[in-house]
């Protein structure tokens, strides 16, 4: 770990493997609506604090205060501002972006991103960091299985339950588009599957 733009390493830290904080999320719960102030904790799904941090919305801007340990070392007291910008949206609205203040070869990153992730002392964007996607390094099988999972989760099944029948309030053409890739991407996810067991045969 260390300032700016650290982190680069030769074997990519995934993003899910590090904290971040997500924008979208940030603003549904109101906490980028400026003159808000409080903390924000990360929970392993057995409810065990991973990391916590302290937030204050201003005017186009995100301050973070929070500890840090480099490396098992000293705790060091960090207060970090992240610039916000709302982009209009396409059918009405705003929708918030981190503007990534890490700097990178002595120049401000800047991009505008939905998430800045803790991989070193800041919360910076991936590409400061060189972070893959944990899509980046899985099996066409295993990609297809996930993207499956995702249209179980919409229809409010875990993968591998029967299908339900179409939940209250979603649109017919809704149900069967989900229904529609779930049944592509496992078929696929299947031939995937024999097609790698064969070049092992």
């Amino acid at each position: 770990m260390g300032g700016y733009g650290s982190g680069r390493t030769g074997g990519r830290q995934k993003t899910d493997e590090c904290i971040a904080l997500d924008a979208n999320l940030l603003q549904r719960r109101g906490w980028l609506r400026p003159g808000y102030g409080g903390p924000w904790r990360w929970r392993t799904v057995d409810g065990e604090q991973v990391g916590y941090i302290n937030l204050v919305a201003e005017t186009g801007r995100l301050i973070l205060h929070y500890r840090v340990s480099q490396d098992g070392g000293d705790w060091l007291d960090v207060n970090e501002v992240v610039p916000v910008a709302w982009m209009p949206c396409r059918f009405g609205g705003s929708r918030p972006y981190f503007c990534c203040p890490g700097i990178v070869g002595g120049q401000p990153c800047r991009r505008r991103v939905g998430k800045i992730y803790a991989a070193g002392l800041y919360f910076l964007c991936r590409h400061c960091y060189n972070l893959a996607y944990a899509s980046q390094s899985e099996r066409r099988h295993d990609r297809l299985l996930r993207r499956a999972s995702k249209h179980h989760a919409a229809l409010g099944v875990k993968p591998g339950t029967s299908l339900p029948p179409k939940p209250k309030g979603m649109h017919w053409r809704t149900y069967k588009r989900h229904l529609a890739e779930i049944y592509a991407a496992e078929s696929q996810a299947e031939l995937a599957f024999l097609m790698s067991c064969s070049r092992w045969s």
